[in-house]
């Protein structure tokens, strides 16, 4: 077998999820990135057996610029032509940006030091056309100058390690749902004049759980909408609830941004 490391960029908007549903990806009911990778890949091996490693299956709606993951194929290939034949065989929203060689014993899922994401959501009144299917709109949020500083203090409470059960879909097989947040910060996302009052969740950790950053940003949606308060969170931070501060927010906002190996 061959290997080689691939970064991938995708819009999520139209797939269910990285993770194909089986391994008949060719008759995917609900089309996955996966999947349209494995049958780019198909094509340019003349159907030979190939199988892809993620680093992080990202959910249903959620996009990515800096996913990584291990292909591995049984015949060989230049790198270089690699990556430009699977962007010819992709389809728009799904793009190889860099292909080099790795080794057999490469896992991207278990080599990255830190995983960045970001959660964008605009305050403006009117949703914009032009940022609608990757951003949020979130026009109970007046992006007022009191109210982005009550959602930084907010964010500094998830920064060091904590136990996010609270702020999870909860997972029997997990044995700790400890995780530490190096980053975390609401700033201004500079997209004029294509859209005005877009901000982002920036938000980096040494891994999440599953919907953690949603429930998160969720929690922040209902601070800024004053059904909660920053000592609720210090709460729900520092011992285990049945019930939840909040829903989680929508996928269509987040992006995994880039995994430091």
């Amino acid at each position: 077998m061959y290997y080689y490391r691939v970064t991938i960029a995708y819009k999520g908007s139209n797939y269910f999820g990285w993770q194909a549903q089986s391994t008949a990806t060719q008759a995917e009911e609900k089309p996955t990135i996966e999947g349209r990778i494995r049958n780019a890949l198909s094509k340019i091996t003349n159907y030979q057996p190939c199988t892809i490693s993620a680093a992080s299956r990202t959910d249903a709606g959620v996009h990515a610029q800096g996913q990584l993951a291990k292909l591995s194929l049984s015949l060989e290939l230049d790198a270089e032509r690699l990556l430009l034949g699977l962007n010819a065989a992709l389809p728009d929203d799904i793009r190889i940006l860099t292909c080099q060689p790795a080794t057999k014993s490469y896992q991207p899922n278990r080599s990255s030091i830190s995983k960045e994401y970001h959660y964008y959501f605009t305050a403006a009144a009117v949703d914009n056309v032009a940022t609608a299917d990757i951003a949020q709109h979130l026009p109970m949020i007046s992006g007022e100058p009191e109210e982005i500083q009550l959602l930084r203090d907010a964010c500094q409470l998830f920064v060091g390690r904590h136990d996010f059960y609270n702020f999870c879909q909860r997972d029997k097989s997990l044995s700790s749902y400890v995780r530490e947040i190096f980053y975390c910060d609401i700033l201004p996302a500079n997209l004029s004049p294509l859209a005005n009052d877009v901000y982002y969740l920036k938000i980096v950790g040494d891994g999440f759980l599953k919907f953690m950053i949603r429930y998160l940003v969720g929690t922040l949606i209902a601070l800024a909408k004053g059904k909660i308060s920053l000592d609720d969170i210090v709460g729900h931070l520092s011992r285990h609830h049945e019930s939840k501060l909040s829903g989680k927010a929508k996928a269509k906002g987040l992006h995994l941004i880039a995994i430091k190996e």
